[in-house]
C-alpha cells in the first residue's frame, strides 16, 4: 500500500503527469481549505520552505514512520529540508491523485488524500494514502496535522 513502485506502469523516461482532478470539495468550507492544501504541494514541489510553511498552522502534527512527528514552528524545517529529501530517494515532484473532503464544519475539514513520489526520470517511488486536517484559525486555513503512509 505504502511504496507500488515496483507495479508502477511508469518506467524510465515516462512523462510525470499533472495533478489528478480526482477532487471532492463540495461547500464554500472545504473549497477554502482545498486552496492550502494545493499551495502546500505547489510550494512542496517547487522546494519553497517558506512557501511550505505558510500552507501550515503550527505547531504542526505529523503522523509517520511509525512516529509522532510534532514541528513546533517554522523555523523547525532547515533550509536545506528539500536537497536532503530528493538525495534520499532521488525524489523529484510529487502529485495529487485525489483530494477528497471526507467531513467538515465551518472551522475545519478532513481531507483523504493520495500523492505519488516521482523521480526525474518518470518513475515511481510510492504511492501514498493519507489523512490531512485543515483548520481555520484567526481567519486563515491551514494544515495542522496529516497522517501518512509515505516514510
Amino acid at each position: 500500500m505504502q511504496d507500488d513502485s515496483q507495479d508502477s506502469d511508469l518506467g524510465s523516461g515516462a512523462e510525470i503527469p499533472e495533478d489528478s482532478d480526482d477532487i471532492v470539495a463540495q461547500t464554500s468550507d472545504e473549497r477554502a481549505a482545498l486552496v492550502v492544501v494545493n499551495a502546500y504541494m505547489h510550494s512542496f514541489n517547487e522546494k519553497n520552505v517558506a512557501g511550505t510553511n505558510a500552507a501550515l498552522h503550527f505547531p504542526h502534527i505529523r503522523f509517520a514512520s511509525g512516529g509522532v512527528h510534532i514541528i513546533e514552528n517554522p523555523d523547525s524545517i532547515p533550509n536545506d529540508f528539500f536537497e536532503r529529501f530528493a538525495i534520499s530517494d532521488g525524489w523529484f515532484c510529487s502529485r495529487w491523485d485525489y483530494r477528497r473532503a471526507i467531513q467538515s464544519c465551518p472551522d475545519k475539514v478532513h481531507f483523504a488524500v493520495q500523492f505519488t513520489r516521482y523521480r526525474e526520470d518518470g518513475s515511481v517511488i510510492g504511492r501514498y494514502p493519507s489523512m490531512w486536517i485543515v483548520t481555520l484559525r484567526d481567519g486563515q486555513w491551514g494544515v495542522v496535522a496529516r497522517s501518512s503512509f509515505a516514510p
